[in-house]
């Protein structure tokens, strides 16, 4: 009797701790993460949490970069002690980065990560890039363990486990090392094939130097012009003031055919980096400029990306002052250059205006030091014939020079009209 009465005792005493346990267990992890993101010259820029080597959770602004296989991140968040004797320092990298709730593995250690060691510039005051807020980077050998879709018109970007990601647009095969995750896309220009590498991570599109000379050549009529304005002003390293601008007019980028693509001249040695890492020949590369239009999937297990138009406008990217700018250590923006403009310095120079080496100090009032190279150039945009007051500093004295954004990279409008009219006379 007494082990009858206990039988529905010991059921419900079994039933409340099935109960109990189903409360206190882990939720699933999240098979994706979506955050938001901002613009910062083309560059997509996240919040991550990171988990460090020594334990602690940090949360930092993160550069999303498929166009390179190496993890940099800040000495601030490396661990421990170490020389760097003038070149990058290896370090251990973090454990793992949270993005949108979803736990990336970082460390070599962890199967899959597929990073042994991460990379810090050799002076503490640079983040990972030279005028960039970010404090680490997403790089390919991370994302392409992933489905990734960086939705430019929406400004969102979403990573997930393999096959959780539904893409829509049009779809092309694509080559991708599996050992690193490096993408390139078939692609014609001039009805000539060549492989051009997807680099997200870039502001401005590259073609060789080869290749770039002989479209140049080819077509003088094409909007051409030197020096490193507005999204090509990427770090403010000594060749920009030299480097060659071009629009191809018609360019076949896997099934997307794109018009008025912004390129820039590549340094030699980019451009072989880039081609013996990624395996095969290269002949240039396409940066978010020329897809700011577009929701952009990569499948990687399926070696797929997928290109879905969500906006028809262009972002004019060139309409800039015609100042090209280094970001030094200390927040202030060295004017390397001024660029010309109808073959004429598109900024006042001399005693009364610019010279190379002095420091750009405001804009329209407002300060720049301390703010990113995108902030500054964003403040140096707008519609062009828009006037924009800057403050300048030459040995130790300030002064404010009148000057407008102008139109770089674009035909006259007279000038336009004639193509036009050329053409349909031809036809």
């Amino acid at each position: 009797m007494r082990f009858t009465a206990a039988v529905p005792l010991l059921i419900l005493y079994s039933a409340a701790l099935a109960q109990s346990t189903t409360k206190l267990s882990t939720p699933p992890e999240p098979k994706s993460g979506v955050v938001p993101f901002k613009l910062s010259r083309n560059r997509v820029i996240i919040d991550v949490d990171l988990r460090l080597s020594d334990g602690t959770t940090q949360r930092v602004l993160a550069w999303v970069d498929n166009g390179s296989p190496d993890l940099y991140m800040s000495r601030r968040l490396a661990v421990g002690t170490f020389s760097c004797d003038g070149q990058q320092c290896p370090v251990t990298p973090p454990l793992e980065m949270s993005i949108g709730g979803m736990t990336i593995p970082l460390a070599g250690r962890t199967p899959g990560a597929g990073v042994k060691e991460a990379w810090v510039w050799p002076t503490g005051k640079v983040p990972i890039a030279p005028g960039l807020e970010a404090e680490i980077n997403v790089p390919s050998t991370i994302l392409r363990n992933y489905d990734v879709l960086i939705d430019f018109p929406d400004h969102r970007f979403t990573i997930a486990q393999p096959g959780s990601l539904k893409f829509n647009g049009v779809d092309t095969k694509v080559i991708v090392n599996p050992q690193n995750g490096l993408i390139q896309v078939q692609s014609q220009i001039e009805r000539k094939k060549y492989n051009l590498g997807l680099d997200l991570g870039e502001p401005i599109s590259f073609l060789s130097g080869e290749l770039f000379e002989k479209l140049s050549s080819a077509h003088p009529d094409w909007p051409q012009m030197t020096g490193a304005i507005g999204p090509a002003n990427i770090s403010g390293s000594a060749d920009e003031p030299d480097r060659k601008l071009m629009r191809v007019d018609r360019l076949q980028y896997g099934p997307l055919f794109l018009t008025h693509v912004a390129v820039a001249e590549s340094p030699k040695d980019q451009m072989t980096r880039f081609e013996n890492r990624a395996g095969s020949p290269t002949a240039g590369l396409l940066s978010s400029e020329a897809l700011l239009k577009y929701r952009v999937g990569l499948d990687y297990a399926h070696s797929t990306v997928y290109f879905d138009i969500g906006r028809l406008f262009d972002v004019l990217d060139f309409d800039v002052v015609g100042l090209i700018l280094r970001p030094e250590d200390d927040g202030r923006f060295t004017i390397l250059d001024i660029a010309e403009y109808d073959g004429k310095p598109s900024v006042p120079q001399g005693d009364n205006g610019v010279r190379v080496g002095d420091f750009l100090v405001a804009v329209d009032g407002i300060p720049v030091r301390g703010s990113t190279l995108g902030q500054v150039l964003s403040m140096l945009g707008g519609s062009p014939g828009t006037e924009r007051t800057l403050t300048v500093e030459r040995g130790g004295r300030q002064f404010t020079i009148a000057t407008q954004v102008q139109h770089f990279l674009g035909d006259a409008p007279q000038e336009n009209q004639a193509k036009k009219q050329s053409r349909k006379t031809k036809d």
